[in-house]
């Protein structure tokens, strides 16, 4: 089960997070979010992998972030079509991986993952906010039960220290559950997270 955490921002708080070696670590290039990532690079251990979280952004920006920041991960939160997904691929020179984030209300459609199951690696599961994420709420997971998809599964929204054990028992489940993305719940501000409330969830058996 790997764990990515979103939403960095700070250099130290960057560094502080690294230590515990999470699987993934999050940096969102969008200026309308109060965690939007416009510090210097930041240097990350081996091991653990750089997501740019992007909305409806213009490709060539998409590019320049994958260069400056070295990202292994684009993470489509917005309402990026398949011509668009198809397009950036064919524009990306290095081996990196597409995740493309799907809103989740009371109910959820899951044919329309369909189109983009041969375009990207893995669907995120966010609730659907009134901003693209970081709303700090969980949507019903049961609603994953219909998903059929083979690709793997990101589950986002309101993932706190509370929700592990409800966490651990979806687990149990036979989705393809790739990772959980935490975000606002392990904040002291925006972009600012809780390093000693993280390393509890690091060290949460799921």
């Amino acid at each position: 089960m790997k764990i990515k955490v979103c939403g960095m921002r700070e250099a130290e708080n960057i560094q502080s997070l690294t230590e515990l070696k999470p699987d993934y670590i999050g940096f969102i290039f969008y200026e309308k979010s109060p965690r939007f990532m416009n510090q210097e690079p930041v240097a990350v251990p081996e091991g653990i992998k750089k997501v740019g979280v992007f909305v409806d952004a213009p490709k060539g920006y998409v590019l320049q972030q994958i260069e400056v920041h070295n990202l292994d991960v684009i993470q489509l939160h917005g309402k990026e079509d398949q011509q668009y997904i198809s397009l950036l691929r064919e524009l990306v020179h290095t081996d990196i991986d597409f995740w493309k984030v799907f809103s989740v209300g009371e109910k959820f459609d899951f044919k329309k993952l369909k189109p983009f199951e041969e375009l990207v690696d893995a669907f995120l599961f966010d609730t659907r906010g009134e901003a693209p994420g970081g709303n700090g709420k969980t949507f019903d997971w049961k609603l994953l039960n219909a998903y059929r998809s083979e690709l793997p599964i990101v589950i986002s929204g309101g993932i706190g220290l509370e929700e592990l054990p409800a966490v651990k028992e979806l687990l149990n489940t036979s989705l393809p559950i790739m990772a959980i993305d935490v975000n606002s719940k392990f904040e002291s501000a925006p972009g600012l997270k809780k390093i000693d409330e993280l390393k509890t969830l690091m060290n949460y058996e799921l």
